[in-house]
């Protein structure tokens, strides 16, 4: 397949690769240890009987079909069978809340359900009675015979054949929620030409073909993963394996060995902490030798960066890959070409550490309502601790509103193809991110190098995500956190990080009591490092987050014994927090939290 070839639409994004690679493996599943391929063809016949088994239980074009399910092969045929129909997929996770999964299923106006396993089935299988658009709720973990399968639907399908419909690229292909500072998720309008104006506007940058195979662990029901990972693959006739569990990584590296690697920071950081932690632990020469290794493939890139390089340098490379890095490639499978991170920021250090073992790493930019990629950094134009140049035909803008026309940064402005159509429901939300000649405002700050490369700073407002791409909101959790008797005040912050950490003012009067009645002594600051205190504020942080996910509250925390003030200038006169100044204020004790 030439690598500039552009699709109309999803529908025909999936005829033509399927066309082309009927006989090519396409996704792979581990079944009783055994991993079994499903070909393009086989999946294109399971797309179409679907299709026909959705048309018959009422799905038409603009209805909304919903699933709840990680990644399988299931899941895709769902998601392109209600394409070919001119309907709207719209993806829930499987361990999301069940009051959140409720309000999307209400929301979206969902007409059917479908989902993984029988537990889920149990929770949800009174939903068509109780929500007035759905209809149907269909399980995986149902046997064919029963009405409610996924299975039974396929049959069905197979006895009902029914043909694609001409697609109008305008129409929205689906929903992806995100969470927003109301708390409620808001549901981002997709539409065909959004998300294959994306895949044609990268296709030429990454020489991906039908000999390239990933292993699968990014969830689909996430804009980086839905786009940049199955459709873009599809479109280049490549594989996709799916990872049993993160826990087995390793293990299925070894057995795909994938060529391509698509990941979020947490991924990296964890091959970072765990080779550096590997490395401490064992010394000697195999530190020894890891170190300068290092050492060796930093000198070269230093070289290579003023035009020059060393034979010296480039046989010691050889040498020491052979006898390092090859090592630490060989847990990977020993075959990637290609390591993408999206979804939150990646430490340069991390990456140039990455790209050193010899894993080309290649880090973007996107949100969801840019479907997702708006710059990427890609073979022959890569700088690292950027996000790269914005693709062809995306436009990037800095608008200096908020922060002043003589500040290094501005809030990252996006209009292209790619922008979103708007937030399902909401045109007031959607008015103020997207104006009228669709601009989109991403609330990121950032800034744009000589060259065209961006560079993301930070957040305009309080929101922010962490490095698996989830948002967070801090307001809710500190100001519950403010109800506890020992706390006084509680900052929240995890930007780009792998947790939240938190500053925590105590209630002096409150612990000094306690402390009193504990037989602790000594002056209030050696009471708050003594261990009993940090136990009952952890004890406290984790009594106040009961009605919180996991990824918005807090892992780790930091004690401050001065209280945040109008006087000492981290309150405004109206009494709210100068996150800006806290941060600078309290950067060694907010950097202690991730050491």
């Amino acid at each position: 397949m030439s690598s500039n070839e552009q699709f109309s639409d999803l529908v025909d994004l999936l005829a033509k690769s399927s066309a082309r690679h009927k006989d090519a493996n396409l996704f792979g599943t581990k079944t009783d240890g055994v991993w079994q391929w499903t070909t393009y063809g086989e999946f294109a016949r399971q797309v179409d009987a679907m299709r026909g088994g959705l048309a018959k239980v009422g799905i038409g074009q603009g209805d909304t079909v919903a699933i709840i399910a990680g990644n399988r092969v299931e899941w895709a045929v769902a998601a392109y069978a209600t394409y070919g129909l001119g309907a709207r997929f719209c993806p829930m996770y499987e361990h999301q809340l069940d009051e959140d999964r409720r309000y999307i299923v209400e929301d979206s106006g969902a007409k059917v359900v479908l989902v993984s396993t029988y537990a889920i089935y149990e929770t949800i299988k009174s939903w068509p009675a109780e929500i007035e658009n759905l209809e149907h709720v269909f399980s995986m973990a149902l046997p064919a015979e029963d009405e409610a399968s996924f299975a039974g639907l396929i049959e069905l399908g197979k006895k009902h054949p029914t043909p694609t419909v001409a697609i109008d690229p305008s129409w929205v292909c689906g929903f992806i929620y995100t969470s927003g500072t109301t708390g409620k998720p808001k549901g981002v309008l997709l539409s065909h030409n959004n998300i294959v104006s994306n895949i044609n506007g990268v296709s030429r940058y990454f020489p991906i073909d039908a000999r390239d195979v990933s292993l699968c662990f990014l969830p689909w029901a996430h804009s980086f993963g839905q786009t940049c990972e199955l459709h873009f693959l599809i479109t280049r006739g490549a594989a996709m394996a799916m990872a049993e569990s993160v826990e087995k990584l390793i293990e299925n590296f070894s057995e795909i060995k994938p060529t391509v690697l698509l990941a979020v920071p947490r991924i990296f950081n964890r091959i970072y902490d765990g080779l550096q932690k590997r490395m401490a632990e064992e010394g000697g020469l195999k530190k020894t030798l890891f170190d300068t290794a290092m050492a060796n493939a930093e000198k070269r890139e230093v070289l290579a960066a003023e035009g020059r390089s060393s034979g010296w340098c480039d046989f010691k490379h050889k040498v020491l890959d052979k006898l390092v890095f090859s090592k630490v490639r060989d847990r990977f499978g020993g075959r990637l070409r290609f390591a993408l991170s999206g979804g939150a920021a990646l430490s340069p250090e991390v990456a140039q550490f990455i790209d050193r073992l010899g894993i080309f790493v290649c880090e973007g930019y996107g949100l969801t309502e840019t479907s997702p990629i708006t710059a990427a950094n890609r073979p022959g134009a890569r700088k690292i601790g950027s996000v790269g140049q914005p693709i062809p035909d995306v436009q990037v803008i800095i608008d200096k509103t908020h922060t002043g026309p003589d500040a290094p940064d501005g809030e990252v402005v996006v209009k292209g193809p790619n922008v979103m159509i708007g937030y399902h429901g909401l045109p007031e939300a959607t008015a103020e991110v997207l104006t009228e000649d669709g601009h989109f405002h991403t609330g990121d700050l950032g800034r744009l190098d000589e060259d065209g490369y961006l560079y993301i700073t930070g957040r305009i407002k309080e929101q922010y995500k962490l490095q698996n791409g989830k948002y967070v909101v801090p307001g809710p959790l500190e100001d519950m956190l403010h109800i506890s008797g020992y706390i006084a005040q509680a900052f929240i912050d995890g930007t780009n990080q792998p947790f939240n950490g938190a500053l925590i003012v105590p209630d002096r009067a409150a612990i000094e009591k306690w402390a009193a009645k504990e037989g602790l002594s000594g002056d209030y600051e050696s009471i708050l490092a003594h261990d009993k205190t940090r136990a009952l504020i952890e004890a406290e942080i984790d009594a106040h987050s009961d009605d919180f996910r996991g990824y918005e509250r807090v892992r780790r925390f930091a004690l401050i014994p001065e209280e945040f003030s109008v006087d000492n200038g981290l309150l405004t006169p109206k009494m709210s927090v100068k996150r800006r100044v806290v941060t600078q204020r309290y950067a060694e004790e907010i950097a202690s939290l991730y050491a």
